[in-house]
């Protein structure tokens, strides 16, 4: 279980439970009353309100409740006012943390109880002013746990800052709305209260009651439970390999388009959802299977190639749908191969950059067009820099980065390789990292790149030169979520880093081969109804522009043996609409399954029972994911409507019944 389904799972126990609690207290008709009464206050309020962003008398209303009638009461306003006033604002989500987090500051409100029954004006502003501190912090918890990420500390602050304004504005509300009406509707609730407790005498309680202060205590028991169960979130057990974890959490990065973005506040984008395929199928995933809801990265490249621009992009474009599986020559229309070949300078290269130059070569190698990479070849080796590396341009300071790059398209044991690895094992760090540049610390992608280019050349990065193995520094930077920092104390585009050190982590480098798909569930095929005994079998007519020479032997066998008299000459063999259509004649040669390609480089699913049948198809071209939503409004429309009709119902009632 991910832990953001267990939170969703302690939210929905901490609302039950609040429930629960103040079912359990038998509350009189009076607070019943009350109870919904400070509600439909409280939703006033969040609707009045709704043009002045976070700015909500709906915090300082629950906390007073608390406050006044007891943790239970204090936790049904909250929760009811979530509830309700989202028929107003939406459902969604949201909606249980938000119950979660104004029913605990009705508990809030209680606890305060606890230590000072009569509250100044003061106090009841500091303590409305935590509360909207820790109601903002639960629902950017929220945000994690709806949305997806790591659950991280890290994270959750970075959620905080964004957050600040917002914030800033619903406490500053909540301490105005207090020092103004505070002491004056604690009073008025208290007195309220008051008018309808009652006891047998002085002598003792009946057995099983309690005080005021021995309700109180309950309410703060019970308020303790409530948090600590909320905030007891543990992330999930860690997974037995660290290639499987890092894959697992950059599968469950994906958004619901199908694309990557390089991190949680990242738009996705067609350069990260191109690392991603690579490094998932580095670890046996083919990207065509990753697509949780309904949507693969290669849906969402082809509906971006309005970003695959210069020879990089193309390049990278190529290696990740070879990774997939799917021919680049034919990608929405276009041949991505060809249009790389068209960048290609009079010198070889591209860009006249030897990583771009590299990803060329890499991505011609990756469709076979192996002699066509021959003069980029050509063109690195001539760049090659005096102590053996490649920089970012031909008489730049060399880098392992792009020395890695390069190094996966040259011949291993050749001159140019063997200078290569001598950079390489001088610039290796005494931790087993490599970095971007000599004046600068070590970190992932640097060494991932270098990594990769030692095993394109044979080598083993575990043991590759003096000092500490390249792969265990790689691995002391993955966090207990899987995914990996940039360096130590350091993340910084988590996405793109795991992708990243996925390729050689999982012992592979460029270009990746594409792994086996996923076993694909086939439907059923329709079955040809057997025919009555001595029926004729259908018609069979051949076109008048197919010779009776092409009629295969084995039909004529077949329609002989069944009686039917043979075809005459010039006829064609065509089975009538409806007669066993979609079914296969025995004795006929099959086809073998295959069709054409399309965009996606798969092969056609195989015919429906209602299409095997001879049934239209159905006209309906929306996905499930409109369907679902559809059938969401609907729901949501039709629970309005019916509790505007309870409404109604009860008004009419009430005027009838009594004149109200």
């Amino acid at each position: 279980m991910s832990w953001e389904v267990a939170s969703f799972l302690i939210v929905g126990a901490v609302i039950l439970a609040g429930f629960a609690w103040y079912e359990r207290s038998r509350p009189p008709a009076q607070v019943v009353a009350l109870v919904a009464a400070l509600a439909a206050l409280a939703i006033a309020g969040r609707i009045a309100f709704a043009a002045f962003p976070n700015v909500k008398p709906t915090t300082d209303i629950v906390v007073f409740a608390g406050y006044a009638l007891g943790g239970a009461p204090g936790f049904a306003v909250g929760a009811l006012t979530a509830l309700v006033s989202n028929f107003w604002f939406g459902q969604g989500p949201w909606t249980p943390w938000q119950m979660a987090g104004w029913g605990l500051c009705g508990v809030l409100g209680a606890a305060l109880a606890l230590g000072i029954r009569n509250a100044g004006r003061f106090t009841l502003a500091a303590i409305c002013a935590f509360a909207g501190i820790f109601y903002g912090a639960l629902l950017n918890f929220s945000l994690m746990a709806t949305y997806g990420g790591d659950l991280t500390l890290r994270h959750f602050l970075a959620l905080e800052a964004r957050a600040i304004p917002f914030e800033a504005a619903h406490v500053l509300g909540n301490v105005v709305l207090a020092l103004v009406a505070g002491p004056a509707m604690v009073r008025m609730l208290v007195r309220f209260r008051e008018r309808f407790e009652w006891e047998r005498g002085t002598g003792a309680r009946r057995p099983g009651t309690a005080g005021p202060a021995g309700g109180v205590l309950r309410s703060g028991g019970v308020a303790a439970v409530l948090l600590v169960a909320l905030l007891g979130l543990t992330a999930p057990p860690a997974q037995a390999s660290s290639v499987s974890s890092a894959a697992d959490w950059l599968q469950s990065q994906q958004r619901p388009n199908g694309g990557f973005g390089a991190s949680a506040e990242s738009d996705a984008g067609a350069e990260m959802t191109s690392w991603a395929m690579l490094a998932l199928a580095a670890a046996g995933r083919n990207p065509l299977d990753v697509a949780p809801l309904g949507k693969s990265p290669v849906d969402f490249l082809r509906s971006h190639r309005e970003e695959i621009k210069d020879a990089g992009d193309i390049a990278r474009t190529i290696l990740a749908l070879a990774a997939a599986g799917v021919d680049p020559r034919d990608f929405g229309g276009e041949d991505l191969v060809g249009r790389l070949l068209a960048q290609r300078r009079g010198n070889g290269s591209y860009q006249g950059w030897p990583g771009t130059s590299a990803y060329a070569v890499l991505a011609l190698r990756a469709v076979g067009a192996n002699s066509a990479a021959a003069p980029t070849v050509e063109w690195l080796r001539k760049v090659q820099g005096g102590e053996g590396g490649w920089g970012n341009r031909p008489d730049s300071e060399s880098t392992p980065e792009v020395t890695g790059a390069v190094l996966q398209v040259l011949t291993p044991g050749s001159s140019a390789s063997e200078r290569a690895l001598a950079y390489l094992r001088k610039s290796k760090r005494e931790n087993g990292g490599f970095a971007p540049g000599n004046n600068l610390s070590a970190n992932a992608q640097a060494t991932a790149w270098a990594s990769q280019g030692l095993l394109a050349a044979g080598k083993d990065p575990g043991g590759f030169g003096a000092g500490k193995s390249s792969f265990a520094y790689l691995r002391g930077l993955q966090t207990d979520e899987g995914y990996f920092l940039q360096s130590p104390n350091l993340e910084s585009s988590p996405v793109w880093v795991t992708a990243d050190v996925l390729v050689p982590l999982s012992g592979n480098h460029l270009p990746v081969a594409a792994p086996p798909r996923a076993p694909q569930p086939k439907p059923p095929r329709a079955k040809l109804s057997p025919l009555p005994s001595g029926a004729p079998l259908p018609s069979v007519e051949i076109p008048k522009s197919t010779p009776e020479a092409d009629v295969p032997p084995a039909l004529k066998e077949a329609l002989e043996s069944a009686g039917g008299a043979p075809a005459a000459k010039g006829a064609a063999p065509s089975v009538k609409k409806g007669a066993g259509a979609g079914a296969v004649l025995p004795g006929l040669p099959s086809t073998g399954g295959r069709t054409p390609e399309g965009d996606l480089g798969t092969v056609l699913p195989e015919p429906s029972d209602s299409e095997a049948a001879g049934a239209p198809a159905s006209e309906t071209t929306e996905d499930s994911g409109s369907s679902t939503a559809g059938a969401i409004l609907l729901g949501l429309l039709a629970g309005c409507l019916l509790f505007g009709a309870g409404l109604a119902g009860r008004r009419g009632w009430m005027r009838w019944r009594y004149g109200l």
